[in-house]
Protein backbone atom coordinates (compact mmCIF):
# COMPACT_ATOMS: atom_id res chain seq x y z
CA UNK A 1 0.00 0.00 0.00
CA UNK A 2 1.28 3.65 0.07
CA UNK A 3 3.69 4.44 2.75
CA UNK A 4 2.00 6.12 5.53
CA UNK A 5 1.28 10.61 4.76
CA UNK A 6 3.67 10.73 7.84
CA UNK A 7 6.49 8.58 6.13
CA UNK A 8 5.85 10.77 2.74
CA UNK A 9 5.83 14.06 4.47
CA UNK A 10 9.42 13.21 6.14
CA UNK A 11 11.00 11.57 3.31
CA UNK A 12 10.43 12.69 -0.23
CA UNK A 13 11.36 16.62 0.20
CA UNK A 14 14.54 15.04 1.16
CA UNK A 15 14.84 12.32 -1.66
CA UNK A 16 17.19 13.85 -4.05
CA UNK A 17 19.18 14.93 -1.26
CA UNK A 18 19.42 11.43 0.11
CA UNK A 19 20.16 10.30 -3.52
CA UNK A 20 23.04 12.76 -3.99
CA UNK A 21 24.90 11.86 -0.85
CA UNK A 22 23.96 8.21 -0.68
CA UNK A 23 23.25 7.04 -4.42
CA UNK A 24 20.82 4.03 -5.40
CA UNK A 25 19.79 2.17 -4.94
CA UNK A 26 18.73 1.49 -1.28
CA UNK A 27 16.11 0.20 1.03
CA UNK A 28 15.23 2.76 3.65
CA UNK A 29 13.28 2.22 7.12
CA UNK A 30 11.03 4.48 9.28
CA UNK A 31 12.19 4.42 12.89
CA UNK A 32 8.93 6.55 13.65
CA UNK A 33 6.72 4.14 12.15
CA UNK A 34 8.20 0.93 13.68
CA UNK A 35 8.14 2.44 16.85
CA UNK A 36 4.51 3.16 16.87
CA UNK A 37 3.63 -0.08 15.23
CA UNK A 38 5.19 -1.56 18.33
CA UNK A 39 3.14 0.58 20.39
CA UNK A 40 0.50 -0.04 18.86
CA UNK A 41 0.30 -3.43 19.44
CA UNK A 42 1.33 -3.74 22.78
CA UNK A 43 -1.21 -1.07 23.60
CA UNK A 44 -3.89 -3.41 21.70
CA UNK A 45 -2.79 -6.62 23.20
CA UNK A 46 -1.87 -4.88 27.13
CA UNK A 47 -4.69 -6.47 29.36
CA UNK A 48 -2.96 -10.02 28.28
CA UNK A 49 0.44 -10.93 30.09
CA UNK A 50 1.84 -10.06 25.79
CA UNK A 51 4.78 -10.20 24.17
CA UNK A 52 6.35 -9.80 20.93
CA UNK A 53 8.92 -12.04 19.47
CA UNK A 54 9.83 -9.88 16.09
CA UNK A 55 11.06 -12.99 13.32
CA UNK A 56 14.51 -11.74 12.75
CA UNK A 57 14.27 -13.36 9.29
CA UNK A 58 12.02 -10.14 8.08
CA UNK A 59 14.64 -7.41 8.84
CA UNK A 60 17.80 -8.74 10.25
CA UNK A 61 20.03 -5.74 11.12
CA UNK A 62 20.99 -4.59 13.99
CA UNK A 63 20.26 -1.04 14.39
CA UNK A 64 16.51 -2.13 13.80
CA UNK A 65 16.71 -4.64 16.12
CA UNK A 66 18.16 -2.58 18.86
CA UNK A 67 15.34 -0.26 18.22
CA UNK A 68 12.63 -3.21 19.03
CA UNK A 69 14.94 -4.05 21.95
CA UNK A 70 13.98 -0.68 23.20
CA UNK A 71 10.18 -0.79 22.89
CA UNK A 72 10.63 -4.48 25.08
CA UNK A 73 10.52 -6.62 22.10
CA UNK A 74 12.38 -10.04 22.43
CA UNK A 75 13.45 -12.28 19.07
CA UNK A 76 11.93 -14.77 17.37
CA UNK A 77 15.56 -16.69 15.63
CA UNK A 78 15.55 -19.34 13.17
CA UNK A 79 19.61 -20.08 12.87
CA UNK A 80 22.61 -19.45 14.91
CA UNK A 81 23.36 -16.05 13.12
CA UNK A 82 20.14 -14.62 13.72
CA UNK A 83 20.67 -15.63 17.99
CA UNK A 84 24.63 -13.97 17.26
CA UNK A 85 22.91 -10.73 16.36
CA UNK A 86 19.73 -10.47 19.21
CA UNK A 87 22.70 -11.24 21.61
CA UNK A 88 24.48 -8.68 20.14
CA UNK A 89 21.97 -6.23 20.74
CA UNK A 90 21.79 -7.45 24.42
CA UNK A 91 19.18 -9.98 24.17
CA UNK A 92 19.72 -13.18 26.12
CA UNK A 93 17.56 -16.05 27.98
CA UNK A 94 13.85 -16.01 27.61
CA UNK A 95 14.56 -12.95 25.41
CA UNK A 96 14.74 -15.16 22.46
CA UNK A 97 12.66 -17.97 21.44
CA UNK A 98 14.97 -20.59 18.79
CA UNK A 99 12.25 -21.67 16.42
CA UNK A 100 14.15 -24.10 14.28
CA UNK A 101 13.93 -26.80 11.78
CA UNK A 102 16.50 -29.83 10.76
CA UNK A 103 18.83 -28.93 13.54
CA UNK A 104 21.82 -30.23 14.77
CA UNK A 105 23.17 -31.30 18.20
CA UNK A 106 25.69 -28.57 17.83
CA UNK A 107 23.54 -25.80 17.14
CA UNK A 108 21.25 -27.03 19.96
CA UNK A 109 24.15 -26.52 22.03
CA UNK A 110 25.35 -23.09 20.99
CA UNK A 111 21.63 -21.90 21.24
CA UNK A 112 21.86 -22.96 25.11
CA UNK A 113 24.98 -21.44 25.73
CA UNK A 114 25.87 -17.79 26.67
CA UNK A 115 22.34 -17.42 28.49
CA UNK A 116 20.59 -19.82 26.45
CA UNK A 117 16.70 -19.12 24.91
CA UNK A 118 13.27 -20.71 24.96
CA UNK A 119 13.74 -24.08 22.78
CA UNK A 120 10.93 -24.11 20.17
CA UNK A 121 11.48 -27.75 18.90
CA UNK A 122 9.98 -28.53 15.47
CA UNK A 123 9.61 -32.27 16.13
CA UNK A 124 9.72 -35.22 18.41
CA UNK A 125 13.07 -36.60 16.96
CA UNK A 126 14.92 -33.55 18.03
CA UNK A 127 13.81 -33.95 21.54
CA UNK A 128 16.90 -36.83 21.78
CA UNK A 129 19.08 -34.02 19.89
CA UNK A 130 19.40 -31.39 22.26
CA UNK A 131 22.61 -31.73 24.86
CA UNK A 132 20.69 -30.56 27.97
CA UNK A 133 17.29 -30.19 28.20
CA UNK A 134 16.35 -26.56 29.77
CA UNK A 135 13.81 -25.94 32.32
CA UNK A 136 11.59 -24.19 29.71
CA UNK A 137 10.45 -25.72 25.84
CA UNK A 138 8.21 -25.40 23.67
CA UNK A 139 7.05 -27.52 20.47
CA UNK A 140 5.40 -26.33 17.42
CA UNK A 141 2.13 -27.68 16.62
CA UNK A 142 1.39 -28.60 12.98
CA UNK A 143 -2.43 -29.16 13.47
CA UNK A 144 -2.83 -30.44 9.63
CA UNK A 145 -6.27 -29.61 7.95
CA UNK A 146 -6.72 -27.28 5.86
CA UNK A 147 -5.84 -24.31 8.21
CA UNK A 148 -3.00 -22.51 5.80
CA UNK A 149 -2.96 -19.92 3.28
CA UNK A 150 -1.67 -18.99 -0.31
CA UNK A 151 1.90 -18.33 0.95
CA UNK A 152 2.73 -20.88 3.77
CA UNK A 153 -0.10 -23.54 1.75
CA UNK A 154 -1.55 -26.57 3.26
CA UNK A 155 -0.25 -27.31 6.81
CA UNK A 156 0.01 -31.68 5.80
CA UNK A 157 2.48 -30.56 2.75
CA UNK A 158 4.42 -28.29 4.84
CA UNK A 159 8.30 -29.59 6.48
CA UNK A 160 7.09 -27.24 10.15
CA UNK A 161 5.33 -28.62 13.27
CA UNK A 162 5.21 -31.77 15.43
CA UNK A 163 1.67 -33.19 13.50
CA UNK A 164 -1.46 -33.21 15.80
CA UNK A 165 -1.47 -36.93 16.95
CA UNK A 166 1.67 -36.89 17.86
CA UNK A 167 2.03 -33.76 20.18
CA UNK A 168 1.00 -34.86 23.29
CA UNK A 169 3.59 -37.50 23.13
CA UNK A 170 5.96 -35.12 22.57
CA UNK A 171 5.28 -33.15 25.59
CA UNK A 172 4.87 -36.52 27.61
CA UNK A 173 8.31 -37.80 26.66
CA UNK A 174 10.04 -34.29 27.56
CA UNK A 175 8.23 -34.41 31.11
CA UNK A 176 9.59 -37.79 31.93
CA UNK A 177 13.28 -36.54 30.94
CA UNK A 178 12.69 -33.87 33.40
CA UNK A 179 11.57 -30.55 31.79
CA UNK A 180 9.17 -28.97 34.15
CA UNK A 181 8.16 -25.61 32.17
CA UNK A 182 6.26 -25.59 28.54
CA UNK A 183 4.68 -23.71 26.34
CA UNK A 184 3.04 -24.46 23.00
CA UNK A 185 3.52 -22.58 19.38
CA UNK A 186 1.92 -22.93 16.06
CA UNK A 187 2.34 -20.70 12.61
CA UNK A 188 0.10 -21.74 9.89
CA UNK A 189 -0.97 -18.75 7.84
CA UNK A 190 1.50 -15.81 6.78
CA UNK A 191 0.13 -12.27 5.19
CA UNK A 192 -3.14 -13.26 6.49
CA UNK A 193 -5.31 -9.72 6.99
CA UNK A 194 -8.34 -11.73 7.95
CA UNK A 195 -8.81 -11.95 11.81
CA UNK A 196 -11.21 -14.90 11.79
CA UNK A 197 -8.73 -17.16 9.90
CA UNK A 198 -5.99 -16.08 13.03
CA UNK A 199 -9.04 -16.77 15.68
CA UNK A 200 -9.66 -20.52 14.09
CA UNK A 201 -6.14 -20.95 14.75
CA UNK A 202 -5.82 -19.63 18.37
CA UNK A 203 -8.44 -21.72 19.10
CA UNK A 204 -7.21 -24.72 18.19
CA UNK A 205 -4.10 -23.82 20.49
CA UNK A 206 -6.74 -22.93 23.46
CA UNK A 207 -8.18 -26.31 23.20
CA UNK A 208 -5.14 -27.99 23.04
CA UNK A 209 -3.64 -26.49 25.85
CA UNK A 210 -6.34 -27.43 28.15
CA UNK A 211 -5.83 -31.13 26.95
CA UNK A 212 -2.21 -31.43 27.06
CA UNK A 213 -2.46 -29.74 30.90
CA UNK A 214 -5.29 -32.45 31.78
CA UNK A 215 -4.03 -35.22 30.41
CA UNK A 216 0.06 -34.74 31.62
CA UNK A 217 -0.59 -32.37 34.52
CA UNK A 218 1.51 -29.68 33.60
CA UNK A 219 0.93 -26.05 32.83
CA UNK A 220 1.21 -24.73 29.39
CA UNK A 221 2.46 -20.75 30.56
CA UNK A 222 2.58 -19.47 27.26
CA UNK A 223 1.04 -20.12 23.54
CA UNK A 224 2.18 -18.37 20.57
CA UNK A 225 -0.02 -17.89 18.09
CA UNK A 226 3.01 -17.22 15.41
CA UNK A 227 3.47 -14.34 13.43
CA UNK A 228 1.23 -13.88 9.99
CA UNK A 229 -0.44 -10.52 10.62
CA UNK A 230 -0.85 -9.07 7.02
CA UNK A 231 -0.62 -5.90 5.35
CA UNK A 232 -2.11 -4.68 2.53
CA UNK A 233 0.38 -4.19 -0.13
CA UNK A 234 -2.09 -3.26 -2.83
CA UNK A 235 -3.96 0.26 -2.40
CA UNK A 236 -7.08 -1.53 -2.73
CA UNK A 237 -6.26 -4.32 -0.09
CA UNK A 238 -8.41 -4.10 3.34
CA UNK A 239 -6.53 -4.01 6.56
CA UNK A 240 -5.88 -6.42 9.02
CA UNK A 241 -8.65 -5.34 11.94
CA UNK A 242 -6.12 -5.47 15.29
CA UNK A 243 -9.15 -5.00 17.55
CA UNK A 244 -11.22 -7.62 16.18
CA UNK A 245 -8.25 -10.03 16.59
CA UNK A 246 -7.55 -8.69 20.12
CA UNK A 247 -11.04 -9.05 21.28
CA UNK A 248 -11.58 -12.31 19.50
CA UNK A 249 -8.44 -13.64 21.68
CA UNK A 250 -9.66 -12.44 24.83
CA UNK A 251 -12.87 -14.13 24.18
CA UNK A 252 -11.07 -17.40 23.68
CA UNK A 253 -9.15 -16.99 26.67
CA UNK A 254 -12.22 -16.94 28.67
CA UNK A 255 -13.49 -19.21 26.71
CA UNK A 256 -11.43 -21.74 27.86
CA UNK A 257 -10.23 -20.71 31.22
CA UNK A 258 -6.94 -19.97 30.21
CA UNK A 259 -6.41 -17.25 32.96
CA UNK A 260 -3.18 -15.99 33.38
CA UNK A 261 -1.77 -17.77 30.40
CA UNK A 262 0.77 -15.53 28.23
CA UNK A 263 0.03 -14.77 24.82
CA UNK A 264 3.03 -14.48 22.69
CA UNK A 265 3.37 -13.14 19.28
CA UNK A 266 6.67 -13.55 16.28
CA UNK A 267 5.39 -11.09 14.03
CA UNK A 268 7.73 -9.61 11.50
CA UNK A 269 6.12 -8.12 8.53
CA UNK A 270 3.65 -6.61 10.39
CA UNK A 271 5.77 -4.45 12.18
CA UNK A 272 8.61 -3.45 9.62
CA UNK A 273 6.94 -4.25 6.48
CA UNK A 274 5.23 -0.93 5.78
CA UNK A 275 8.15 1.22 6.84
CA UNK A 276 10.75 0.57 4.54
CA UNK A 277 11.09 1.35 0.76
CA UNK A 278 13.53 0.57 -1.98
CA UNK A 279 14.73 3.49 -3.73
CA UNK A 280 15.70 2.91 -7.24
CA UNK A 281 16.33 4.98 -10.57
CA UNK A 282 15.69 4.41 -14.05
CA UNK A 283 18.75 4.09 -15.90
CA UNK A 284 16.81 2.42 -19.53
CA UNK A 285 13.94 2.39 -21.64
CA UNK A 286 13.01 -0.90 -23.92
CA UNK A 287 10.34 -0.21 -26.60
CA UNK A 288 9.88 -4.54 -27.76
CA UNK A 289 6.72 -6.24 -27.31
CA UNK A 290 6.24 -4.41 -24.36
CA UNK A 291 7.55 -1.32 -23.06
CA UNK A 292 9.81 -1.55 -19.94
CA UNK A 293 11.83 0.72 -17.43
CA UNK A 294 15.21 -0.66 -16.65
CA UNK A 295 16.11 -0.06 -12.64
CA UNK A 296 19.43 0.20 -11.13
CA UNK A 297 17.95 -2.48 -8.57
CA UNK A 298 17.40 -6.08 -9.21
CA UNK A 299 15.94 -8.81 -7.53
CA UNK A 300 18.87 -9.30 -5.82
CA UNK A 301 17.46 -6.22 -3.61
CA UNK A 302 14.01 -7.62 -3.99
CA UNK A 303 12.72 -11.39 -4.38
CA UNK A 304 9.29 -11.08 -3.82
CA UNK A 305 8.07 -10.08 -6.80
CA UNK A 306 10.15 -12.72 -8.72
CA UNK A 307 9.95 -15.59 -6.21
CA UNK A 308 5.54 -14.83 -5.11
CA UNK A 309 3.92 -12.60 -8.02
CA UNK A 310 4.09 -10.57 -5.23
CA UNK A 311 2.59 -6.83 -5.57
CA UNK A 312 4.44 -3.77 -4.03
CA UNK A 313 3.04 -0.48 -4.94
CA UNK A 314 5.37 2.13 -6.79
CA UNK A 315 5.56 5.37 -6.66
CA UNK A 316 7.33 7.53 -9.55
CA UNK A 317 9.56 10.83 -8.08
CA UNK A 318 9.50 12.96 -11.04
CA UNK A 319 9.58 16.59 -11.84
CA UNK A 320 7.57 16.55 -14.39
CA UNK A 321 3.80 15.43 -14.81
CA UNK A 322 2.61 13.06 -17.18
CA UNK A 323 -0.08 10.60 -17.98
CA UNK A 324 -0.27 6.89 -17.19
CA UNK A 325 1.72 4.27 -19.77
CA UNK A 326 1.53 0.54 -18.95
CA UNK A 327 5.02 -0.68 -18.53
CA UNK A 328 7.17 -3.75 -16.99
CA UNK A 329 9.92 -2.25 -14.20
CA UNK A 330 12.68 -4.80 -14.83
CA UNK A 331 15.97 -4.83 -12.95
CA UNK A 332 19.31 -6.20 -15.03
CA UNK A 333 19.28 -10.38 -13.96
CA UNK A 334 19.87 -12.54 -16.62
CA UNK A 335 16.29 -14.05 -15.54
CA UNK A 336 13.16 -13.33 -16.86
CA UNK A 337 11.08 -12.78 -13.91
CA UNK A 338 13.44 -10.35 -12.83
CA UNK A 339 10.84 -7.42 -12.51
CA UNK A 340 9.28 -5.37 -10.14
CA UNK A 341 5.84 -4.62 -11.47
CA UNK A 342 4.58 -6.19 -14.66
CA UNK A 343 1.70 -4.53 -16.92
CA UNK A 344 1.62 -1.98 -14.25
CA UNK A 345 0.04 1.52 -15.16
CA UNK A 346 2.41 4.41 -13.90
CA UNK A 347 3.42 8.01 -14.78
CA UNK A 348 5.88 7.70 -18.07
CA UNK A 349 9.01 7.06 -16.61
CA UNK A 350 12.64 9.21 -18.06
CA UNK A 351 15.97 8.24 -17.56
CA UNK A 352 17.32 9.53 -14.17
CA UNK A 353 13.86 9.85 -11.98
CA UNK A 354 12.86 7.97 -8.88
CA UNK A 355 10.56 5.20 -7.86
CA UNK A 356 9.99 4.65 -4.46
CA UNK A 357 9.33 0.20 -4.55
CA UNK A 358 7.31 0.20 -1.07
CA UNK A 359 6.44 -2.18 1.76
CA UNK A 360 10.28 -3.48 1.40
CA UNK A 361 10.95 -3.52 5.05
CA UNK A 362 10.52 -6.92 5.62
CA UNK A 363 11.61 -9.69 3.77
CA UNK A 364 13.41 -7.39 1.48
CA UNK A 365 16.73 -6.61 1.85
CA UNK A 366 17.32 -9.95 3.87
CA UNK A 367 15.79 -12.26 1.37
CA UNK A 368 18.78 -10.84 -1.14
CA UNK A 369 20.91 -12.95 -3.26
CA UNK A 370 23.78 -12.69 -5.51
CA UNK A 371 23.12 -14.46 -9.13
CA UNK A 372 24.71 -13.18 -11.92
CA UNK A 373 27.56 -11.58 -9.31
CA UNK A 374 25.08 -9.24 -8.72
CA UNK A 375 25.22 -7.21 -5.53
CA UNK A 376 22.81 -6.47 -2.00
CA UNK A 377 22.66 -3.17 -2.09
CA UNK A 378 22.79 -0.70 1.02
CA UNK A 379 20.21 0.20 4.12
CA UNK A 380 19.57 3.41 5.29
CA UNK A 381 17.56 4.27 8.24
CA UNK A 382 15.40 7.82 8.32
CA UNK A 383 15.83 8.47 12.30
CA UNK A 384 13.14 10.45 14.37
CA UNK A 385 15.06 14.00 14.52
CA UNK A 386 15.11 13.47 10.37
CA UNK A 387 19.21 12.51 10.05
CA UNK A 388 19.11 9.66 7.54
CA UNK A 389 22.22 7.38 8.78
CA UNK A 390 23.79 4.11 6.84
CA UNK A 391 23.30 1.21 8.49
CA UNK A 392 24.56 -1.45 6.02
CA UNK A 393 26.38 -0.68 2.87
CA UNK A 394 26.19 -1.98 -0.37
CA UNK A 395 28.35 -5.03 -0.87
CA UNK A 396 31.37 -4.89 -3.27
CA UNK A 397 32.98 -6.86 -5.52
CA UNK A 398 35.49 -7.62 -2.94
CA UNK A 399 32.79 -8.93 -0.86
CA UNK A 400 31.65 -11.48 -3.58
CA UNK A 401 34.91 -12.69 -3.80
CA UNK A 402 35.91 -13.28 -0.01
CA UNK A 403 34.77 -16.41 -0.24
CA UNK A 404 37.17 -17.56 -2.40
CA UNK A 405 40.51 -16.38 -0.16
CA UNK A 406 41.46 -19.30 1.63
CA UNK A 407 44.22 -21.04 2.77
CA UNK A 408 44.30 -24.41 0.15
CA UNK A 409 42.89 -27.50 1.86
CA UNK A 410 43.31 -30.81 -0.89
CA UNK A 411 42.33 -34.44 0.50
CA UNK A 412 43.96 -37.19 -1.42
CA UNK A 413 41.38 -40.42 -1.57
Amino acid sequence: MPISENYRERLYPDLEKIVAHFGTPFHIYDEIGIRNTVKRLQSVFSDFRFREYYAVKALPNPQILAILREEGCGFDCSSLPEIVLARQIGANGNDIMFTSNNTTRDEFAFALSNGGCILNLDDISLIDKVPHLPDLISFRLNPGSDTGNDIIGKPEEAKFGVPREKIIDAYRIAKEKGVTRFGLHTMVVSNERDAETHLSSVEGLCILTNEIQTLLNIKIEFINIGGGLGVPYRPDDKPLDLGLLANGIRSLWQKHNLGDTQLFMESGRYITAPHGVLVTKAINRKESYRNYVGVDASMSALMRPGMYGAYHHIDVVSDTVSALTVVDVVGSLCENNDKFAIQRELPEIHEGDLLVIQDTGAHGHSMGFNYNGRLRPQELLLRADGSVELIRRAETIEDYFATLNFEPDKLEI
